[in-house]
């Protein structure tokens, strides 16, 4: 009979069950047998006789006696019952308590072993932190990582958190190493997408020189990637290649188009070889990235590269491949390859859409080839799409750029049928377009519509205006003014002088003049300049008629100028004053900051005109008056002794021939009345004036010689000469009529605006004429 067939006749001291079973539960006595006990079969015949088991100690033995023997208690016998207190009491100080009494002394294996049985996450922390209170408590990497398994599988990321905390606390403690679980938790949070925990336990784990593996760099890239934080990708990136760890499939086809994306592409390139070296196959989205971000870099020819390189993988490219390869290209003004692709990507099966369309026929008429543009443009009509008012104003202002006004005309109207509103850049190259090639009445019309539409014309008329001012069409703007009055546009006051400026140049004085009563009326103030420049078309006038018109003008101007030429022909008696403090009054009433260089200019020729009407004696007052004022400070130089000079490079005709007059009379005066004689005097003419001046010096026989751009001579000899009364005579009074003749002739000469842009028109030979 076999141990289990004990008998019930036995002695009154109870002895211990044994049962074959491991599972059941054994119960064992107190004390320790003292006397020998006989096992009986049921025959009554003694089977075995020997000492009785002695108790063990819960909790402190790992066997027990059998007789004389310790027999070993099983590891799966102390695994099962670890099990079974665990799955009956769960948690809380009853579990504690009953594994406090268990009947053997476990260790970390029974509890490693146990953690495997028990599925329940509560109960097997609660077994596992009961464990680490005890004596024989061991850190290990596998009790760890089947709780975070466990708090995985039920999705308790709370307490896989408060977990790690205990792993970090008991990581600094003891010199263990416990990698595996530090890299399972940051893996599992992140493929939870536990953004800022798991970066947070990946930055302890590195504090803690912890080895972070492969997997856990590939699993937090992939979250911040997801997540679009490619910037934080990239830091986990550094930090894995500082490793010496590599990236898996799967993470490169992430880290490789998001490297892309954010501009690196050296990094995306490199890692790009890398991975073909690996022997991994880059999917379609590692090719489009590259292929879109290489183009839109500028890099055309590794997108190009990269493009057939996918084609030799086998891969087909898309739609959007096609448009960002297209779109590259024709932004980089390469359009023959945008064209081929353009071809390619039809020929694939791909139908264009809107933008790709609007994009290939504005670059191609951006730059010119307005045949492709063109033919692009009808085929876009054809395929259904209306185009843009951005297409149709490109094509339209290209066409009107280079002069097609049948072409633009016809964009034009196709776009105003398809219910188009054009743009204001469109209106302002057609009406450009219109008023270069003179089609007045089309571009009025044009305008009109333009009003319709809700835009404001005024500054489109003047642009208009302005083209035909430029030109030098005058009757056409002239004519377009007319239309604008008529429609109640308004125009500037810098483009009606313009034209008001262009009509004196052309003698159109008849027109001038309303111009310039407009330009008055319209508060516009007349500035000296403008009075001047018609002053100086009265000096060259030659004919009656306009003579009346100038005059006319000169009125209209309004200008104070035209008060004080009026008083400066009028008698003492109206001016009730001498001509010389009439002078000396307008001038003092100039701001000679802002104005000295329109002064100067009307000085030279108010003396032109003076000259020509014989006014001497007030011609030299003027010349006075400016010398008094600085207007030419270095005009007259008194080297002492040495040299005197007078420089009348930058002077009218008529200001020259004063001036030279005026001076030699001073001169005359220092050295006849003060007894100072130089060793020479010159006249600085230049070229211009040194036939003039000479001249008119011969017919008082002067001691001047001349030579290139100067009238020179020595002190003495002009000191004889300033005695000869003629030459009082001359420098006194008035030019001889010898002088006069020249004087009549002046005109061809007289500057046209500045003075100092004087005609170098060589003087006519001498004729006789009239006076002055």
């Amino acid at each position: 009979m076999g141990i289990n067939q004990i008998s019930p006749f036995h002695t009154l001291y109870k002895t211990p069950n044994f049962i074959g079973n491991p599972g059941i539960v054994r119960s064992y006595c107190s004390g320790e047998w003292t006397e020998d006990i006989e096992y009986l079969d049921e025959s009554g015949s003694v089977i075995y006789s020997g000492k009785g088991i002695r108790s063990v100690e819960p909790g402190l033995d790992d066997h027990v006696m059998v007789g004389g023997l310790k027999k070993p208690f099983l590891n799966a016998s102390a695994v099962a019952k670890i099990v079974e207190v665990v799955k009956r009491w769960k948690w809380g100080p009853e579990l504690e308590t009953q594994l406090d009494k268990l009947q053997f002394m476990p260790n970390m294996t029974h509890i490693t072993q146990a953690l495997k049985v028990v599925k329940d996450s509560d109960a097997s922390l609660s077994l596992f932190r009961w464990a680490k209170r005890q004596s024989w408590y061991a850190p290990s990497d596998e009790c760890y990582d089947m709780l975070f398994d466990g708090l995985n599988q039920s999705r308790d990321f709370d307490a896989i958190q408060s977990l790690f905390e205990e792993l970090v606390q008991e990581s600094s403690g003891n010199e263990v190493s416990l990698f595996s679980a530090y890299n399972r938790v940051i893996q599992f949070l992140a493929k939870a997408e536990k953004l800022e925990v798991s970066f947070c336990c990946f930055k302890k784990a590195q504090d803690y020189g912890c080895k972070i593996d492969t997997q856990t760099y590939n699993d937090l890239m992939m979250l911040f990637l997801n997540k679009s934080l490619p910037y934080k990708a990239f830091e986990i990136y550094e930090s894995m290649q500082a490793a010496g760890c590599l990236l898996d499939g799967s993470t490169y086809e992430l880290m490789i188009p998001s490297l892309a994306k954010s501009g690196r592409l050296d990094a995306a390139s490199k890692l790009f070889q890398e991975m073909k070296e690996r022997k991994f196959q880059p999917g379609f989205s590692i090719f489009a990235s590259l292929v879109d971000s290489m183009g839109k870099a500028g890099r055309l020819d590794t997108s190009m590269k990269i493009y057939m390189e996918m084609l030799g993988s086998g891969l087909r490219p898309s739609a959007t491949m096609f448009v960002s390869l297209i779109d590259s290209y024709a932004k980089a003004g390469k359009l023959d390859t945008a064209l081929r692709l353009w071809e390619e990507m039809k020929a694939a099966g791909f139908r264009p859409n809107f933008g790709l369309y609007t994009m290939i026929i504005e670059s191609h008429a951006k730059s010119g080839k307005l045949d492709i543009a063109t033919s692009i443009f009808k085929e876009m009509e054809k395929a259904g799409f209306l185009p843009t008012p951005s297409t149709y104003s490109c094509l339209l202002e290209m066409h009107a750029a280079s002069g097609q006004v049948d072409s633009a005309m016809k964009l034009y109207n196709s776009m105003i049928n398809a219910g188009l509103r054009p743009g204001l850049s469109t209106y302002t190259a057609l009406l450009t377009l219109l008023a270069n090639k003179k089609l007045v009445d089309v571009a009025a019309k044009i305008l009109l519509e333009m009003k319709s539409m809700g835009y404001s014309i005024d500054v489109s008329a003047s642009d208009v205006l302005m083209v035909y001012v430029k030109d030098g069409s005058i009757e056409l703007a002239l004519r377009w003014l007319s239309f604008m009055g008529s429609s109640g546009i308004r125009t500037n006051n810098f483009i009606v002088r313009q034209l008001f400026e262009s009509c004196m140049k052309n003698g159109l004085y008849e027109s001038a003049k309303p111009l310039l009563e407009n330009y008055v009326n319209s508060a516009a103030k007349v500035d000296l300049i403008l009075y001047t420049s018609i002053l100086a078309y009265l000096v060259r006038c030659q004919e009656e008629h306009n003579e009346r018109h100038l005059m006319a003008i000169l009125g209209a101007t309004k200008h104070k100028a035209h008060a004080f030429m009026c008083g400066l022909f009028t008698g003492p008696e109206q001016r009730k004053q001498p001509v010389l403090s009439f002078v000396r009054e307008f001038f003092q009433g100039i701001d000679y900051e802002l104005e000295e260089g329109a002064v100067r200019y009307f000085v030279n020729v108010l003396l032109n005109y003076l000259v020509l009407m014989g006014q001497i004696n007030r011609a030299r007052c003027v010349w006075k008056v400016a010398y008094e004022n600085k207007l030419f400070p270095k005009a007259i130089v008194f080297d002492q002794h040495i040299a005197w000079s007078l420089d009348i490079r930058n002077l009218s005709v008529g200001a020259a021939l004063i001036a030279v007059v005026h001076t030699l009379h001073r001169f005359r005066k220092r050295m006849l009345y003060y007894g100072v004689v130089p060793r020479r005097i010159k006249l600085v003419t230049g070229p211009t004036l040194k036939i003039v001046v000479a001249q008119m010096l011969s017919s008082v026989e002067s001691p001047f010689e001349v030579s290139k751009v100067v009238l020179r001579a020595t002190g003495d000899s002009v000191m004889e000469w300033f005695k000869k009364p003629i030459v009082q005579q001359f420098l006194l009074n008035e030019i001889p009529s010898r002088a006069d003749i020249l004087m009549h002739k002046l005109n061809i000469l007289f500057p046209s605006s500045a003075p100092e842009i004087r005609s170098l028109t060589p003087p006519k030979p001498l004729i006789a004429g009239k006076g002055i």
